[in-house]
């Protein structure tokens, strides 16, 4: 009779199974329908990219996003939407940058160049000096002082084509753009030459953030990247001349802080409204592109999932919460403000996804959790095979919701194919034309079955 019992138990606990399995089914279908059918990110997006355009930390693009953010969630009629204050970094680019290689008198060739987010101004009149080629920190400290001094330094460390993964590849070259400059400095360098964080030649010169560390005002220097296909120019003229000259002027300048804004809106739970599920990316991006990549997708891809849910007239059990974020690129500042908000407010956050590698395929998701979390995770991966969405490993997940780190909640990022994705990370061509909307819709949808899961489940 016991065994008979257990028996009927087992079989309706695997009917009650299989019948949850197929409504999760039914839903994310659904979900990925009303994304492609009639979703809203990229016409969301053309207005941020080519109506508001580049929306640099502390300028007025960038205040003029969080408005616009505002009331586009209000439109979805969330339960709330608020501004969280931050103050940020202001740093301003000036007029266009210019920089030739000089060989002899009436001898010179242009090539392309930006400043890095954070760099000094060089001089009115431009700055003129020879130039010594390096690959590493390591070399620079083995030419010293005396083949330093009174030179620009040019790191030319390419990103290595040989791996898969290209944020990998960015993470073994960026150091060069980071910390150039300081480390130069030190040894009496008057200005850095970095080549651009991109795997393909072009002409695109590519910005993002440096900083002087604890260097004093009065030693630091101009640093500039340039482009793939300067820096070889560069590197060959060099290896046939190493007396060369080069010229650089640029008027960037570092203001003090301003105030600016996250955007925060949520839908309340209504089963556990003390656990939070929060979906995010930035909303600053860099000044040369309109940032439709970095990161207006992951800006647009968050808040369609709220949107999807609000659609489909879903009711999370738990409180799922958008964030916009202000100033990743150059400062992290929004991301910490909000950590701190959470934590100053004892808030239960469970679950926290980011978006912000680029509005490509959706390839699936990493996750910053421990071994049980990640084989809960892992059971679900069959959800989004059908969508090519399913591939689920550990690892890094994202820069402003890496403060929300607690041992505890659940850190993710959605992985879209990576390989065009340093074609166009800070720099000009970072604009809304480079936008896929198919791509675009269907990371907004793994984001949103992906959110949903958790929401049944939680962990």
């Amino acid at each position: 009779m016991k065994n008979q019992i257990l028996g009927i138990v087992f079989l309706f606990s695997l009917v009650y199974t299989n019948a949850q399995e197929a409504i999760h089914k039914e839903t994310i279908k659904a979900i990925y329908s009303e994304a492609l059918t009639k979703g809203k990110a990229y016409d969301w997006l053309d207005h941020l990219s080519n109506n508001i355009g580049g929306r640099l930390s502390g300028s007025l693009n960038a205040e003029r996003a969080v408005q616009w953010g505002k009331d586009e969630l209000n439109e979805i009629s969330l339960d709330r939407v608020f501004l969280q204050d931050v103050m940020v970094p202001k740093w301003v680019r000036g007029t266009f940058e210019y920089a030739s290689i000089i060989t002899g008198p009436g001898r010179s060739m242009n090539v392309p160049v930006c400043s890095l987010g954070g760099s000094i101004a060089t001089p009115s009149a431009g700055l003129l000096a020879k130039v010594v080629e390096v690959k590493d920190f390591d070399e620079l400290e083995a030419l010293g002082e005396e083949k330093v001094k009174g030179k620009f330094v040019f790191y030319n460390r390419a990103m290595p084509a040989g791996l898969i993964s290209t944020f990998e590849a960015y993470s073994k070259t960026v150091d060069q753009r980071s910390r150039g400059a300081a480390m130069a400095a030190r040894l009496g360098a008057v200005g850095v030459i970095v080549r651009s964080m991109n795997l393909r030649l072009d002409d695109f010169p590519h910005t993002g953030a440096m900083n002087y560390g604890d260097l004093p005002n009065k030693l630091r220097i101009p640093a500039a990247a340039i482009s793939t296909n300067g820096a070889q120019l560069l590197s060959s003229m060099l290896s046939l001349n190493d007396n060369l000259d080069f010229y650089l002027k640029q008027d960037c300048k570092n203001f003090p802080d301003v105030p600016s804004h996250n955007v925060v809106g949520e839908i309340k739970g209504s089963e556990f409204p003390d656990e939070i599920i929060v979906v995010g990316g930035h909303l600053d991006s860099w000044d040369l592109g309109d940032g439709a990549h970095d990161d207006g997708a992951g800006i647009v891809q968050s808040m369609e999932v709220l949107r999807l849910f609000k659609a489909m007239n879903y009711q999370p059990k738990r409180t799922i919460r958008v964030v916009l974020y202000m100033n990743e690129e150059n400062g992290l500042r929004g991301g910490k403000a909000y950590a701190n908000y959470a934590k100053s407010n004892k808030e239960n956050h469970i679950f926290a996804l980011e978006s912000d590698a680029g509005g490509f395929s959706p390839r699936g998701f990493v996750f910053e959790a421990n071994t049980s979390q990640f084989e809960q995770i892992s059971s679900w991966k069959s959800y989004f095979e059908p969508y090519l969405a399913n591939h689920f490993q550990l690892g890094g997940s994202g820069a402003d919701i890496g403060p929300l780190r607690n041992g505890k909640t659940v850190l993710s990022g959605l992985r879209p194919d990576s390989q065009r994705y340093f074609d166009y990370h800070h720099a000009a061509n970072d604009t809304f034309d480079a936008i896929n909307k198919r791509e675009l819709e269907l990371g907004a949808a793994a984001m949103a079955s992906l959110v949903y899961l958790v929401d049944q489940y939680g962990f």
